[in-house]
């Protein structure tokens, strides 16, 4: 998959729109549908998104992200995309939507296909929806597809839903929506070793600054490692008030039956139930007892 950060002349592309911050079911299926038109039609897929969240235009800030650009275009890759056009949103936002169709999708793409959301809306205030995409198909020769709302357990999905609900702790939902596990990546560095100490070494994470948090508590985790192997954990998410006053948000994982240094190496760690809130002990070896029950209970 190539990823492309200008406009440049690509015909003939089955396109899929939208920012997709999560690539969740809903996304999977939006770009699932321009990847098998392609298919069919023996020409290239390409996604058009943006690099920030449009609120950063209008907001002045961006909500956490789900994913991160590089997991972003990984998992569209994964489902086929031949193209990924990274687009600079601040020079499109003011257009109304038929300068917006003619002057980028259609002038630069001459698109066979274009898929959405059933929600999907761009342009000038937002003005440019589903309908006015389906209504342009005949003048501009494009078939249009706007995928149905996907739900889960009578939510529809999206990526605000998920982002509540890893705020909350809940990310079992946030798995379901996803359809993989809500996680978080990073290089594995030096602690106090505290823990190595206590019978319980970890491997401590600095959390992404851009990506949703969710609530201080410790976790049942998957910990995959630089070489694809992955291990069942033991993770506290937080600030360790036990031993810490730094204030510096760390993610300290111990994995069950590991044996070695992964200092400077990466892992992603993967979310699976939240067991209980971060909590301050009065001393160490509470925080150890306490360690004990939380192992035992997996």
């Amino acid at each position: 998959m190539e990823i492309i950060r200008d406009l440049r002349e690509i015909p003939n592309l089955s396109l899929a729109l939208g920012f997709f911050d999560g690539v969740h079911l809903g996304h999977q299926a939006v770009i699932s549908c321009a990847v098998e038109f392609a298919k069919e039609e023996k020409c290239q897929s390409a996604v058009i998104t943006f690099k920030e969240h449009p609120y950063c235009y209008f907001k002045g800030e961006s909500p956490k992200y789900l994913l991160t650009l590089e997991d972003k275009y990984k998992y569209m890759e994964d489902l086929g995309v031949d193209y990924v056009f990274e687009l600079d949103f601040g020079s499109v936002c003011h257009m109304t939507p038929t300068q917006y169709l003619e002057d980028v999708l259609v002038k630069y793409f001459s698109p066979k296909a274009i898929s959405t959301g059933f929600n999907h809306q761009f342009g000038v205030d937002r003005s440019g929806n589903v309908k006015f995409l389906s209504d342009c198909q005949i003048k501009f020769d494009y078939l249009y597809f706007a995928t149905p709302p996907q739900s889960i357990f009578g939510d529809v999905i999206s990526s605000t839903a998920i982002r509540q609900y890893i705020k909350t702790g809940s990310v079992y939902m946030a798995q379901s929506m996803l359809g993989r596990k809500f996680s978080v990546s990073g290089t594995v560095i030096k602690g106090k070793q505290l823990g190595a100490k206590i019978g319980y070494p970890t491997a401590n994470i600095i959390y992404p600054l851009d990506i949703v948090e969710p609530p201080f508590g410790v976790y049942d985790v998957d910990v995959e490692l630089d070489n694809g192997k992955i291990y069942r954990a033991l993770a506290n998410f937080g600030v360790s008030p036990t031993v810490s006053n730094s204030g510096i948000k760390m993610l300290e994982a111990y994995l069950f039956n590991f044996k070695g240094d992964l200092y400077d190496r990466e892992i992603r760690v993967h979310f699976t139930k939240m067991l209980r809130p971060e909590i301050k002990f009065a001393n160490i070896d509470e925080l150890k007892t306490q360690i004990d029950i939380d192992v035992q209970s997996l």
